[in-house]
């Protein structure tokens, strides 16, 4: 495993070293004071990160920016972000971070966290996938079946965290965009958790336990589980930009935002 240390502050590149090593011996560790030096080891040096922890706030190339710009030259390295700061936690997942962790680092939470990338790429190997359609109607295909859903919401739900490509969603999140109306998050919670339970028997029914991630109070699809025309069209294939008629998920209400801004892109 090669894994990039980013900070521009000396001690706390320092002490991020000293854990992460502490944590994972055997890791291979590049240590950068600067974003674009991290990525110019990538253009100009072949060097290819399977984890990067970067500080937020740098001077120059901030971490946000570092990470928009690493989907493209390193897509398969898994960004975790480093801060002091809990501001820039929405702004994180929306760029689909791996983790996000606070200052100071201690060892268990780096481990926490290395942990739980290894676990993503171990599952990332079994060949088995779910189909699924967004484009049009919102459908899922099991061994070339569509899959039944004791409940219709259970599949609303699996079709909300799809649309979030794999990001951690938060209860909060979920209940704002499927029950923008009901302003009791209790209430939704427990809706939430019955879905949930629902979904995860459907897919143990099929031997893909592993298609839904629980982490740190946050629930996310493992893409890795998914053959999708929407993660597809987001990863270039040309196919899946041909196949968009400007329709994304057209049963689900809240999902016209999303459906807007591909149109806009595609």
């Amino acid at each position: 495993m090669r894994i990039f240390l980013i900070d521009d502050e000396a001690s706390a590149r320092n002490s991020m070293e000293r854990i992460v090593r502490q944590v994972r011996p055997a890791a291979e560790l590049a240590t950068f004071s600067r974003g674009q030096a991290a990525l110019d080891a990538i253009e100009q040096e072949g060097l290819r990160p399977d984890v990067v922890f970067s500080d937020i706030q740098m001077p120059g190339l901030s971490g946000l920016s570092l990470a928009v710009k690493l989907r493209t030259l390193c897509p398969s390295a898994k960004v975790i972000f480093v801060t002091g700061y809990d501001e820039y936690a929405v702004e994180a997942y929306r760029l689909h971070a791996y983790g996000y962790v606070m200052k100071p680092l201690n060892p268990e939470r780096v481990e926490e966290e290395l942990a739980h990338l290894e676990q993503l790429t171990a599952l990332a190997a079994r060949p088995e996938k779910l189909s699924v359609r967004c484009f049009g109607y919102f459908e899922v295909f099991w061994q070339d079946k569509p899959l039944h859903f004791q409940r219709q919401q259970a599949k609303e739900l699996l079709a909300y965290l799809i649309s979030r490509e794999g990001a951690a969603c938060t209860n909060g999140e979920i209940s704002a965009a499927l029950w923008e109306d009901e302003g009791d998050l209790r209430i939704t919670t427990n809706r939430i958790r019955t879905l949930l339970s629902d979904l995860r028997a459907t897919f143990k029914r099929i031997g893909m336990e592993d298609a839904l991630i629980r982490h740190r109070g946050s629930i996310a699809v493992n893409r890795a589980r998914f053959d999708c025309d929407f993660f597809r069209m987001q990863n270039g294939d040309i196919d899946a930009v041909n196949a968009f008629r400007g329709e994304f998920m057209v049963q689900y209400s809240w999902a016209e935002i999303t459906a807007g801004m591909l149109e806009f892109r595609y």
